[in-house]
């Protein structure tokens, strides 16, 4: 991983960039569109965003505006809880395509595992896949053993796995699943909502390095290989997020850095959660 442009290649062949621009919490309009099209001209090819942010019609205004052809992007969306089930999965996709303004979508996630639901919104995404509308799918917020109950009789595996990622939360057997499953784990939160400035080794290592603390950890995800899409609206820092790929940590680092783990999340856990 030498460049913003690198990609990992999903288990259907799709290339995926390894590092994108993530617009939750992002307003919709002027926001939104400032923070992709900044995330563009800086080289991004990778943006990530979902039904419930409400800021997917920005999200393709900044895209058609930044003159970057289409298929030199790389746009995830998701489809959200309330709007889980088959039928409905199928028209919660169509509104997000065309608040996009897009043919097709890249990636397309099922956001959490609502139980007694994602099995049968996992035919509707097999369907979209199939159908040409989504050149991947796959899921956000799975734990083992609810990948292992949806590839229990899935037509289609996932190609993706996008949870809660970052120091606190190392998320050790998930990633050994996943690697095993040739599932691409996927990191949302990877600075840990801003908390990476606070942690004193992140710190030691961002003077070390001659890097910042977001740095330090968003090189240790792409060397765990995990695509990591760090949230910002403001134009120096998404710049200074992806400026990633000129160093390299230690194993030493590294494993001092898995070291921090305690299984804190800062978002919701998957086995419980009631939205």
């Amino acid at each position: 991983m030498k460049h913003l442009s690198d990609a990992t290649v999903l288990h259907n062949g799709v290339k995926m960039p390894w590092f994108g621009l993530g617009v939750w919490k992002a307003k919709e309009g002027e926001e939104v569109e400032n923070a992709v099209k900044s995330a563009i001209a800086a080289g991004y090819r990778s943006i990530d965003t979902a039904a419930v942010y409400q800021n997917e019609a920005g999200v393709g205004a900044a895209i058609k505006a930044a003159g970057v052809p289409r298929e030199e992007l790389f746009i995830t969306t998701k489809v959200w809880n309330a709007d889980q089930g088959y039928e409905s999965t199928l028209q919660a996709f169509e509104a997000s395509r065309t608040k996009l303004g897009l043919d097709y979508v890249d990636l397309y996630l099922i956001h959490w595992p609502v139980k007694g639901k994602y099995k049968e919104t996992w035919k509707a995404l097999e369907k979209l896949y199939k159908d040409g509308k989504v050149r991947a799918i796959g899921v956000s917020n799975f734990q083992v053993h609810h990948l292992e109950d949806l590839m229990a009789d899935c037509e289609v595996k996932p190609m993706v796995n996008q949870v809660e990622f970052h120091p606190y939360l190392v998320q050790t057997e998930l990633r050994a699943f996943c690697k095993q499953a040739g599932i691409q784990l996927e990191a949302w939160s990877p600075l840990m909502q801003g908390e990476v400035f606070r942690v004193p080794l992140l710190q030691e290592l961002a003077e070390k390095y001659g890097k910042t603390p977001a740095q330090i950890v968003l090189r240790w995800d792409l060397q765990h290989g995990v695509v990591t899409i760090p949230k910002s609206v403001n134009p120096e820092r998404i710049k200074a997020n992806a400026d990633v790929f000129d160093f390299e940590l230690s194993a030493e680092d590294m494993a001092h850095i898995d070291a921090l783990d305690k299984h804190h999340r800062f978002g919701p856990d998957p086995d419980n959660f009631d939205f």
